[in-house]
């Protein structure tokens, strides 16, 4: 079990920066003294994988499970080390509230160009080298689809030309030799993100402060990983899913959600022994001190849904060999700091599993106060000390946008039960970090939102909507508004520090 500690959920595209989105640069580096500062012992991040704008740019739809985002690299960074001029950098020509993702695609793609022709010009070294023979599993072929979806847009990976969808072994060489100039500048790119976080995380270390990571469940079927290895995904003799994921009817969608990635086949995993989920955990703590699993009841059983099923309605609940994978897991790795999303409806058998295994999972106040108060696990009084629990979530609304939007006037008066008063809209935030940090909860995350009060303009993500996500980001100013004093005095309070 971790530690008591408190911490605060700010994923790195949400960051201020002068480049359009958040990034590995000085404000990340500024968010962290900031936390330090405030005694914040953790910081939560979403996942790190390349966004596409097929998925709007949700970081629970990267074409590689393994591969890191090079929208977020620091061009500040790299001109640091001589690989880009100073006048090179672009003016603050972004919007400093919203990501426009194609703007920093295009202004990124060409910086990073510019990058990777003066790193080779360097010849680079056995840093490098060994970066890519450690990384080769994944690397290859994250690479080699990053190139041909280059060459074949708007083009799944089974529509491909025959050869290269089955991957055939003379055709992927021919390609390879045929690609080399890109394949390299896209490994360099993700040798730049990695040297970039390996610093970053360092960096925290020194200061205290631990990563919280984020495993999204499911890939999409457009990925390397499906690409690279359908024989673990149920799809048809074209290469076409027969089933995809999703989840039925819940409190975060009336009509349930469909997700859309293709679902795996277990018998198939099972069979080497859980191989590529091996190389998945050990590639994510090695990024992160902690690590969440998103839709943890996907790993025990899992929705699984027809292909050509318009809704997730009509699907079905189905096994999965939970036991003898968690019991892999826990034999390949002396340390397991994983905690469970356990959101949403949960049966007895993922309760099990998480117990057996000693996996903490989540509570999210802003769902306490409805339902019945004797058996609603997210109530203040049922929070038990192996979770983590959360004002809200990116899933969420803020706090404030909660209270004037969405609370209905059961909620409201639970509520200033709870707090011996009436709420007040502009201060219930500061109400609800401070049930969060005295709650028997082991670590608590406050959204960087909650802090600083901010309303549904600020909201992140809206399960079951399609867009008007993953755009928000934080301004310069709005950093340099943080709380500082307030949150040390309730983390030292409630002996989280």
């Amino acid at each position: 079990m971790f530690p008591r500690a408190s911490g605060v959920l700010l994923p790195i595209p949400c960051l201020p920066s002068g480049f359009g989105i958040g990034d590995l640069g000085p404000y990340a580096y500024r968010f962290a003294d900031y936390l330090h500062s405030a005694g914040q012992r953790v910081w939560q991040v979403l996942p790190l994988n390349p966004t596409t704008p097929a998925y709007q740019h949700s970081p629970y739809h990267g074409a590689s499970t393994f591969a890191c985002n090079p929208l977020l690299i620091s061009p500040e960074h790299l001109a640091a080390e001589g690989l880009l001029d100073r006048d090179e950098l672009p003016p603050h020509e972004f919007p400093e509230n919203r990501i426009d993702y194609a703007a920093v695609a295009l202004k990124k793609k060409q910086l990073l160009g510019k990058a990777c022709a003066r790193f080779k010009q360097r010849l680079p070294g056995e840093d490098y080298s060994r970066f890519c023979a450690e990384n080769g599993a994944w690397l290859d072929d994250y690479t080699l689809f990053a190139a041909l979806s280059t060459r074949h847009p708007d083009v799944m990976w089974n529509r491909w030309p025959h050869e290269i969808q089955q991957r055939h072994p003379e055709a992927l060489t021919r390609l390879r030799a045929e690609l080399s100039d890109c394949l390299e500048d896209l490994k360099i790119v993700q040798y730049f993100f990695f040297r970039q976080w390996i610093g970053l995380r360092t960096y925290c270390r020194e200061k205290g402060i631990r990563i919280f990571g984020d495993l999204p469940i499911y890939v999409p079927f457009h990925s390397a990983d499906v690409w690279a290895h359908p024989d673990l995904f149920k799809l048809d003799e074209t290469g076409s899913p027969l089933a995809v994921s999703g989840v039925p009817p819940d409190y975060f969608s009336t009509g349930g959600q469909l997700w859309g990635h293709p679902v795996y086949r277990w018998d198939a995993h099972r069979e080497t022994r859980y191989e590529w989920w091996i190389r998945r955990f050990a590639r994510n703590l090695a990024q992160f001190d902690y690590v969440r699993i998103d839709h943890f009841r996907g790993l025990v059983a899992y929705w699984e849904v027809p292909a050509d099923e318009p809704t997730a309605v009509n699907g079905r609940w189905l096994q999965t060999p939970a036991e003898d994978f968690f019991g892999e897991l826990r034999h390949r790795f002396v340390c397991l700091p994983l905690i469970a999303e356990d959101l949403g409806v949960i049966t007895a058998d993922v309760r099990e599993a998480m117990q057996r295994f000693g996996f903490p999972g989540m509570r999210v106040l802003m769902f306490g106060f409805s339902e019945d108060p004797a058996v609603n696990v997210n109530a203040t009084h049922n929070i038990p000390e192996n979770c983590v629990v959360f004002t809200g979530t990116h899933d969420n609304n803020t706090v404030k946008g909660w209270l004037e939007n969405e609370a209905s006037a059961l909620e409201m008066r639970r509520l200033g039960l709870t707090l011996g008063r009436e709420p007040a809209v502009d201060e219930a935030h500061w109400d609800m970090i401070r049930l969060a940090m005295m709650s028997p909860a082991r670590m608590c995350i406050t959204p960087v939102q909650d802090l600083l009060g901010l309303g549904p303009e600020a909201r992140i993500n809206t399960p079951g909507r399609w867009e008007g996500n993953w755009l928000w980001r934080m301004s310069p100013g709005q950093l340099a508004a943080m709380p500082q004093k307030q949150l040390l005095e309730l983390t030292e309070a409630f002996g989280r520090r």
